[in-house]
């Protein structure tokens, strides 16, 4: 008989690959092989930036394909972002350093690889960029990608002021 602990701890596990946080929100889901294996597309607002959504892409592993590779813990690094407008922009207390700050994680892996979308303010050319990269503990991915919101023209709400 197998051990309740056990079975917690591999309960706990797929717990963790849950992709994203409370505030994604599924918008598709593709099947790509027979294995079941999917690419899933989240709509996710930016907290502190209202009418910004960005639309997230990741590969979600299946059961089948985690037995017949043997890496239990663990989804691919290959992801894509596309941020667009999606109502009148308010933008709050952001984070207008050069690198930016964090506007969602998810794991990819039990413990060692996240998913993360960073926005940064690009001061000059008035635009928020969006970078979708993955973290890992040890080594980094070069894996990564862009999306940019233009604010050049638009009527902009700057709740604490523009920054000079």
């Amino acid at each position: 008989m197998i051990p309740l602990k056990f079975c917690a701890a591999i309960a706990a596990s797929f717990l963790a690959l849950a992709p994203f946080s409370a505030s994604a929100e599924v918008v598709g889901k593709v099947g790509v092989d027979w294995t079941g294996n999917d690419i899933l597309v989240d709509a996710v607002p930016d907290p502190e930036v209202s009418g910004v959504t960005c639309h997230v892409t990741y590969f979600d592993r299946s059961v089948i394909d985690r037995l017949r590779k043997g890496n239990w813990f663990e989804d691919p690094s290959n992801n894509s972002i596309a941020c667009r407008q999606t109502g009148p922009i308010e933008i709050g207390n952001i984070n207008v350093s050069q690198s930016g700050e964090e506007v969602f994680r998810a794991g990819l892996s039990l413990i060692w690889k996240k998913l993360v979308v960073t926005r940064i303010y690009d001061k000059k050319n008035d635009t928020l960029v969006y970078l979708i990269h993955s973290r890992q503990l040890v080594d980094g991915s070069a894996k990564m990608a862009i999306s940019t919101i233009p604010l050049f023209g638009q009527n902009v709400n700057w709740k604490n002021g523009k920054p000079k």
